[in-house]
């Protein structure tokens, strides 16, 4: 899918994805692709601030796409809503190269024991 993170602290995550590849046939940005890269880096951060001893898996996610990228990259900017002991929230919002909002993913994830 062509991800590459760019930032990654305690604070946010981001990263780009080519739209090139990773398109519907009429040449729009993919819908589950930015579920991809969403559930991609609110996982990843989720497991970066995992308790010691736990690991987190997606119990929900969900996407609005308000807008449609059709060349170049996307930009996905992974922030925590909620960093809890058990459950995080993490919302990813995913912009074109012109800044404009293609897609809102929430993901939830749960923490388990490893």
């Amino acid at each position: 899918m062509g991800i590459t993170v760019t930032e990654f602290t305690r604070e946010r995550a981001v990263a780009t994805m080519p739209v090139e590849g990773n398109t519907q046939p009429i040449n729009l940005m993919h819908g589950g692709a930015y579920v991809v890269i969403g559930e991609t880096l609110g996982s990843m951060h989720a497991n970066y601030v995992a308790p010691e001893g736990k690991v987190a898996v997606g119990v929900d996610i969900n996407a609005t796409h308000t807008g449609s990228a059709v060349s170049g990259l996307v930009t996905a900017v992974c922030t925590p809503i909620r960093l809890g002991r058990t459950l995080t929230v993490h919302e990813i919002v995913i912009t074109d190269e012109r800044g404009r909002r293609c897609s809102t993913v929430r993901i939830t994830n749960v923490y388990k024991d490893l």
